[in-house]
């Protein structure tokens, strides 16, 4: 059966295929400029997912819906969100020891100790700074990974964010349509001793596991906590900020198993553990943090 693409769909997939093409191709702060213009004039508009990004940080930050400051703070977010995009067009073609040298890091011998004690890493991120630019900065400093990519739309934006990341040298595996054993495969690197990177905020699915988020209930993803209780790789929270011109990244020390209790409660306790993290995270760098979605179940329409 064919896929069934929107033009809209295909606008999007034709930009990012001219992104990846011209934008490395031009001077870095001109195109800057372009992105920065884009964010405002999107942030101006006041569409849907910019008014979600602004009710998100209102509940982050206990700042007023409509205030002054709470608008300045989203249109901080969108140049945020816009920027991310700008440096994954670039990214390919940096030198890779530019990447590490402009990348701050904080905890890096958590991932660093572990991997030479022959443990595997579970690395759990939020949607934050340019996850795509860490990732190649844990590439360059020795550690390979394992991550799962949403199956975007059309297939060949998919296949285009694929080989980006493969690019940068990840093993990237699909959400859906793959195998069906994601599960397992990011089980064996673990148990190997590798590492597998996942984002780790937000799974409104059925699946998620429920956690107090900002004094509200969300749920997040099952994988990595799970990993972590069968596997014994230690899950590492990490946050991700741009650090002037330069990025920022926060690797936390590991999230303990407890001994007692049925896997399932193990898994609730290390999930509330990892996300009291990237509470804390999110709130010292809210402006990077790229939540345009409905997140917390109190804000979920009835079905």
């Amino acid at each position: 059966m064919s896929e069934k693409v929107s033009i809209g769909d295909r606008v999007v997939a034709a930009g990012f295929a001219a992104g990846w093409r011209l934008v490395p191709l031009l001077p870095q702060r001109p195109t800057a400029a372009v992105f920065r213009f884009l964010a405002d004039r999107v942030w101006s508009r006041q569409g849907k997912s910019v008014r979600r990004l602004e009710s998100n940080l209102a509940r982050v930050t206990g700042l007023d819906v409509g205030s002054r400051e709470l608008r300045e703070l989203t249109r901080a977010g969108m140049r945020s969100y816009f920027r991310y995009f700008h440096e994954i067009f670039r990214l390919p073609s940096m030198d890779r020891s530019e990447i590490v040298r402009r990348t701050h890091v904080i905890g890096a011998e958590h991932v660093h100790d572990t991997v030479a004690a022959g443990r595997g890493v579970v690395l759990a991120l939020p949607h934050m700074g340019n996850w795509d630019q860490a990732g190649a900065w844990l590439v360059g400093v020795g550690h390979p990974f394992t991550t799962v990519a949403e199956r975007l739309k059309p297939e060949s934006l998919f296949r285009r964010y694929v080989a980006f990341r493969e690019g940068l040298g990840m093993e990237v595996l699909p959400l859906t349509g793959g195998d069906g054993h994601n599960f397992g495969t990011l089980a064996t690197r673990v148990r190997k001793g590798g590492v597998v990177c996942l984002p780790a905020e937000r799974d409104l699915t059925r699946s998620g596991v429920e956690v107090r988020f900002f004094g509200a209930t969300t749920k997040v993803p099952a994988g990595p906590p799970l990993l972590a209780v069968q596997t014994g790789a230690a899950l590492l929270p990490a946050v991700v900020y741009f650090q002037g011109d330069d990025w920022g990244i926060h690797i936390h020390p590991e999230i303990p198993v407890p001994a007692e209790g049925t896997r399932q409660e193990k898994v609730a306790v290390v999930a509330q553990g990892m996300t009291d993290v990237f509470e804390k995270g999110i709130a010292e760098h809210p402006e990077d943090w790229h939540m345009l979605q409905r997140l917390w179940l109190e804000d979920l329409e009835p079905r």
